[in-house]
């Protein structure tokens, strides 16, 4: 099987999680370099993970001859400087969700990368999980009539720090979170055309600090006149919980789960089971069967099924359901 050398900058949370399935569980990777602003971070993932070299920043990264893609999962904040320059060097790029914090400097890197002329596909791993999938099918094979009505829940087990909640740093509730939601909302759907979003600090008053919430609710109307909605915790206590679901003319699909392990225990205590602890476990092989898309897609040069149009696209609906929140009225996702 044909290997790819695969830079890697990012290695946080979620950039140790990428490291990991790089290094094991996708074929066609070969992990070379990985880089980070935080050098103790760098040097520590490409030791755990014997990846033979390291950088301090993305610009090294990126001018490494010896890579094949870039996959980046650094912090949002910096997504536009890094595919950017990634881009300008040439090198193929595989971008995490969201794409940039604001409409601006998404539409300046969607610039900068067809002017390069470089490959790109952008991250969405709930596309890339089992059940959401199955459920598209299902969808487009008719199996529920015609689409009427879209519902998604995403709620997870704990807030965040307060750094990380922060505005400028995540975008925001909605940015950070509801950006799954919308993506699969416009996958079974079509595109959004309004969006009306209510939300406050109902669970973690700390959150006021920093001007964030910590439930939302979005009323959306598609482009087609199809209705939906999308609700968002932080304060899912029982476990991370993920769910979609369509209602048809003709009957209904859901996706997503709860239950972590299929059993459940019945005794004169009550009824139990366990839950999905968070997305790592929820989610792992959705991001693992992303990268292998990404680099089949590379290798064999074929179109991703998530582009760069659809992280525009998502990331717009994201931003006029921001301003709706704000501003307590329905907006035109067109206006943005």
């Amino acid at each position: 099987m044909k290997k790819l050398n695969v830079g890697l900058v990012g290695t946080g949370r979620l950039g140790m999680m990428y490291a990991d399935f790089l290094a094991n569980r996708v074929p066609a990777a070969n992990l070379a370099a990985v880089a980070d602003l935080v050098p103790e971070r760098a040097k520590s993932c490409a030791e755990k993970f014997d990846v033979p070299r390291w950088y301090v920043g993305h610009q090294d990264l990126n001018d490494d001859k010896g890579l094949d893609a870039v996959i980046v999962t650094a912090t949002t904040v910096n997504h536009k400087e890094i595919v950017i320059d990634a881009a300008r060097k040439g090198k193929p790029v595989f971008c995490e969700k969201p794409l940039s914090l604001n409409l601006a400097d998404a539409r300046e890197i969607k610039s900068v990368i067809r002017e390069a002329g470089v490959f790109f596909q952008m991250g969405h791993m709930r596309r890339f999980d089992k059940g959401f999938a199955a459920a598209k099918r299902e969808i487009e094979a008719g199996a529920i009539g015609s689409p009427c009505v879209f519902r998604g829940s995403s709620r997870d087990p704990y807030r965040p720090s307060l750094e990380y909640l922060a505005p400028e740093s995540s975008g925001g509730q909605i940015l950070d979170m509801a950006i799954h939601d919308i993506d699969i909302a416009r996958w079974y759907m079509g595109e959004i055309k309004s969006v009306y979003a209510v939300g406050g600090i109902l669970a973690y008053p700390e959150i006021e600090q920093v001007g964030d919430t910590d439930n939302v609710v979005m009323v959306l109307t598609f482009a087609n006149g199809r209705l939906g909605e999308i609700d968002i915790s932080r304060n899912g206590v029982y476990g991370y919980d993920i769910r979609a679901e369509v209602l048809g003319s003709g009957g209904a699909v859901q996706a997503g789960y709860l239950r972590d392990t299929p059993i459940t225990l019945l005794t004169k205590a009550g009824v139990n089971h366990d839950v999905v602890p968070y997305f790592p476990e929820r989610f792992a092989d959705a991001y693992v069967n992303q990268l292998i898309d990404f680099l089949e897609n590379l290798i064999h040069d074929k179109t991703p099924m998530i582009t760069l149009d659809d992280g525009i696209a998502g990331l717009q609906v994201a931003v006029a359901a921001t301003d709706s929140l704000h501003k307590n009225r329905i907006v035109q996702v067109a206006d943005y």
